[in-house]
């Protein structure tokens, strides 16, 4: 499922998170670790990548792309991507679907202290198996002893956060010539060999591929915010909890928005409308007394008058609901149109 319908219309990493493409909430926090290049491993679409580039070509640090040709799995991409990676000092390796926050500095740090090929950042969750992560198995040091596949027996709860550290000798292991995994192939190997360290992630992390686990990210980064930059968030009649709203958009009276809302650039909130855990992308119009609960509301897309969208419902790009129906749980492809009750989940194409 990951985030079809919107990744129909834009890469993953562009889309919105926070009002702002998640791609820049990664790149924020390498400028903040004194990165001054970043090296985007990208195979899809990447004539959009290049308007991204030129949009933000004065962003303050260096971007430069590096594409695929096919598909390399999860560490070919580094390899592919040595020729910008040769200056000799360690460097960051971050997947585009977390969303975190912590201090990549201190990472480096501990990196640079043990003196090993790979620093991993590892966390702790509830279901490990939600992420489709092994288990990692480390010693007290930090020091990493195994990956325990899922269904192998208990193994605990910590997992790979999917951000790491480097030194060029990786490139030992890694060919960016042929398709290689991080998780199965160069991380077991490293440990094997116990030259993989972990370090405890000291902030909010969530792996966001899939809409509940984007709306839940949205949850925790508003609440970082409302903790770290509480000025970036919305306060006004109306407003209940964490809520991000771009100064151009529109709100009706009447309105309940909150907790956990995101309202994006240009959007028009009409009167008596209620917004709860849910994201509005560019453009979108919710009109008079819709309610939108636990959903994404896609770019330029409509929520016709006294609808009710919920039930983790994403609708992609340029969609339109008319009034007065219900829709649950549907993923609906863009340039759609829709009339008719939608009571039980599924993908409308």
């Amino acid at each position: 499922m990951q985030l079809r319908p919107l990744t129909l219309s834009k890469p993953k990493p562009l889309i919105d998170f926070g009002n702002k493409p998640q791609l820049l909430h990664l790149v924020d926090m390498l400028k903040r670790a004194g990165v001054t290049e970043v090296v985007l491993a990208i195979n899809y679409r990447p004539e959009i990548m290049d308007d991204f580039l030129e949009t933000y070509a004065n962003y303050g640090v260096k971007i430069v792309l590096s594409v695929e040709t096919s598909p390399l799995g999860t560490a070919g991409p580094i390899g592919l991507a040595r020729e910008h990676l040769s200056d000799g000092e360690p460097f960051f390796v971050m997947n585009c679907d977390v969303a975190c926050d912590f201090n990549l500095r201190g990472l480096l740090e501990y990196h640079n202290s043990h003196g090993k090929v790979g620093t991993i950042m590892v966390t702790t969750v509830d279901e490990p198996a939600k992420y489709g992560k092994s288990v990692v198995v480390a010693h007290e040091t930090g020091l990493i002893e195994k990956f325990v596949e899922h269904g192998k027996g208990f193994a605990g709860n910590l997992i790979n956060c999917g951000i790491y550290v480097f030194s060029p000798s990786i490139f030992d292991k890694i060919s960016g010539a042929a398709p290689s995994s991080m998780e199965k192939e160069v991380l077991p190997s490293l440990a094997a060999e116990g030259q993989l360290y972990s370090m405890r992630l000291d902030g909010y992390w969530m792996n966001i591929k899939k809409p509940p686990d984007f709306l839940m990210g949205n949850a925790l980064y508003l609440e970082h915010l409302s903790t770290e930059r509480p000025a970036m968030l919305a306060t006004a009649e109306g407003i209940e909890g964490n809520v991000v709203m771009d100064e151009t958009v529109q709100v009706g009276e009447g309105c309940l928005i909150g907790p956990d809302v995101a309202i994006g650039r240009g959007c028009v909130i009409e009167d008596g409308v209620r917004l709860s855990h849910c994201i509005l992308l560019e453009g979108a119009r919710v009109c008079a007394h819709a309610v939108v609960l636990n959903s994404i509301v896609g770019w330029r897309a409509t929520v016709g008058e006294w609808t009710r969208v919920e039930g983790v419902s994403v609708l992609g790009e340029d969609v339109h609901l008319g009034p007065e129906i219900f829709v649950n749980g549907a993923l609906i492809l863009p340039h759609k149109k829709i009339d008719a009750q939608v009571s039980e989940p599924q993908i409308i194409m």
